[in-house]
């Protein structure tokens, strides 16, 4: 019973910004983590971003620098600030919660918002 609704994405020229934002409600613990994961045509979903509900952080490589990942406990709303796009990273962005319940991992999924860079 958990939900989570993104917003935030479209079209930029390289070396633009955007930022994403996804929101969740529901049943949800104190101790989460939140994160974007992003498919391009073609490729495997990878892990771009994520925050814990402490405020510990982790990047792809490819997007440290440029992309920041920051939370709202009390929201429960997870934002990424992606700065200095490039056409790679044209894909469509999932929000993603995962809480841990005695000793089960529980994966939630957003419908997914198209980021398109180019020219």
């Amino acid at each position: 019973q958990v939900q989570l609704v993104e917003s935030g994405g479209g079209l930029v020229q390289p070396g633009g910004s955007l930022r994403l934002s996804c929101a969740a409600s529901g049943s949800i613990d104190s101790i989460y983590t939140m994160g974007w994961y992003r498919q391009g045509p073609g490729k495997q979903r990878e892990l771009v971003a994520a925050i814990t509900s402490g405020g510990s952080t982790n990047y792809a490589e490819s997007v440290k620098g440029r992309f920041t990942i920051s939370g709202d406990n009390a929201k429960k709303t997870v934002y990424l600030q992606m700065n200095s796009l490039k056409p790679e990273d044209t894909a469509v962005y999932y929000c993603n919660l995962n809480q841990r319940r005695r000793w089960i991992d529980y994966d939630y999924w957003g419908q997914g918002t198209q980021v398109t860079v180019n020219s």
